[in-house]
């Protein structure tokens, strides 16, 4: 549906997209995921046309977007601020793009009231944005952004101002939207759980260009580097040989195996801190080392074991009947244990 292809978007000495190519397919929902300054919201800018690229093609269903202004293309976007007009009501708010475009009083009131019914706001049309929640706010600004049937819409951090509660409620809401009106969602944030949960594909960014793209699980499972591996989710890293399954870890002068095997010669073992069980009782893999901390985090106890070369390891150790004798306190000796599919292997 959309198809970006050598996208570049220079301010002066500044690069903020780099020859960025990317396509997201009809009926999907696709995650813009990166740190501070990887291009996300520039790259979103760009679709929407409120920033003209320095060279590349952005188009839409085989529309070149270049050659129309932001208000002729068939994209709207979602502002992380909502940036809802204050002395209007939420009907009229609802219903400001599609006056814009000339649309009868009949057509403008029988979308609003569509849109407010889909955004499960009936009987709120006659209030003004103040004597709103945070989180109505949020869903009458997008019932805004969807009432013109874009066939493409963009979300820049939508949920970054509501509470964690409001958040998880809101991506469930968001994904049954995007479902039940069958068009494509961009929705750009830094949250990696936020992503995992709500996206179709993920395209993880850095230094304006577009690492890897993938389903939530495949960019989880098998990250195609460092980067990708620690960005996304909390993962060890430690050096390591290679020779197809068997992996040497030469620093602890430890050998492990692993499920799948991974380019041969130097390169580095990652696993996920969640993989990891403290004592490693009938686990493939095992290593010893010393508590250094602990951190209590409701359903699990977050643990960091120091190594024999100095490395850490972190482990994340579920509490399943809660805190009990048996957690382990700082400068306790202890044996972390991982099976052989935990094993994530990248090049160095």
């Amino acid at each position: 549906m959309l198809t970006i292809a050598g996208l570049s978007v220079r301010y002066n000495d500044t690069t903020a997209l780099n020859g960025l190519n990317l396509t997201v397919q009809r009926d999907e929902l696709f995650v813009l995921l990166g740190g501070s300054g990887s291009g996300k919201t520039t790259l979103l800018r760009a679709v929407a046309g409120f920033i003209k690229p320095t060279s590349g093609r952005i188009e839409l269903n085989g529309l070149d977007l270049a050659r129309l202004p932001p208000h002729r293309r068939p994209v709207n976007t979602m502002f992380q601020s909502y940036a809802l007009f204050p002395h209007m009501t939420v009907a009229a708010n609802i219903g400001f793009g599609l006056r814009r475009r000339g649309r009868s009083r009949a057509d403008i009131q029988d979308r609003v009231d569509a849109m407010l019914t889909l955004v499960r706001l009936q009987g709120y049309g006659g209030r003004r944005p103040a004597q709103l929640s945070g989180g109505q706010q949020q869903r009458v600004a997008l019932a805004r952004s969807l009432a013109p049937s874009p066939s493409l819409l963009l979300l820049d951090e939508p949920l970054s101002a509501l509470d964690e509660a409001l958040r998880r409620d809101t991506r469930a809401e968001l994904v049954r939207l995007r479902r039940s009106l069958g068009i494509s969602f961009i929705l750009v944030t830094h949250d990696q759980n936020e992503a995992l949960e709500m996206a179709d594909r993920i395209g993880i960014m850095r230094e304006g260009r577009i690492v890897q793209v993938g389903a939530p699980a495949t960019l989880y499972e098998q990250p195609v580097d460092r980067f990708v591996a620690e960005f996304l989710g909390a993962a060890n890293i430690l050096p390591c040989e290679t020779d197809g399954g068997t992996v040497s870890l030469p620093q602890l002068g430890a050998v492990v195996r692993a499920a799948r095997p991974g380019p041969r010669g130097p390169g580095l073992l990652a696993l996920r801190a969640e993989r990891l069980r403290l004592g490693g009782a009938g686990l493939e893999n095992r290593i010893d080392g010393h508590v250094t901390e602990t951190a209590y985090a409701g359903d699990m106890l977050l643990v960091a074991v120091q190594l024999a070369d100095g490395s850490v390891l972190r482990v994340k150790h579920p509490l399943t009947d809660g805190l009990t004798d048996g957690v382990p306190q700082p400068g306790a000796v202890v044996s972390v244990g991982w099976s052989a599919e935990a094993c994530i292997l990248l090049p160095r």
